[in-house]
């Protein structure tokens, strides 16, 4: 199934906040929206507070105080972003790590 961009990188975002994967988050949503199930008591509608829209119609995560990103450096964040990213790009290209 191939899904436009903005929905992919927003479902990442997500399963990322909730401490879940893509696979089960997209499978919750999709049940939901298909009116199969209600919310999981897993899932916690409360980190979708963490998330917003900024000005420029970019996502923007607020932390926890406790949260991990807020003892990271910029720099730090941004080279985990790349690491992340050059993964899941090897293995889309069946290319192992």
């Amino acid at each position: 199934m191939e899904l436009p961009d903005e929905l992919v990188g927003e479902v990442k975002i997500r399963a990322a906040i909730t401490g879940r994967t893509v696979k089960d988050l997209v499978a919750e949503l999709l049940r939901e929206g298909l009116g199969m199930t209600g919310p999981t008591p897993f899932e916690s509608r409360a980190a979708s507070a963490f998330v917003e829209i900024g000005e420029g119609g970019l996502p923007v995560i607020r932390c926890a105080p406790n949260a991990p990103a807020k003892r990271t450096s910029v720099e730090g964040l941004l080279a985990l972003e790349q690491q992340s990213q050059t993964e899941e790009d090897l293995k889309r290209a069946g290319i192992p790590l």
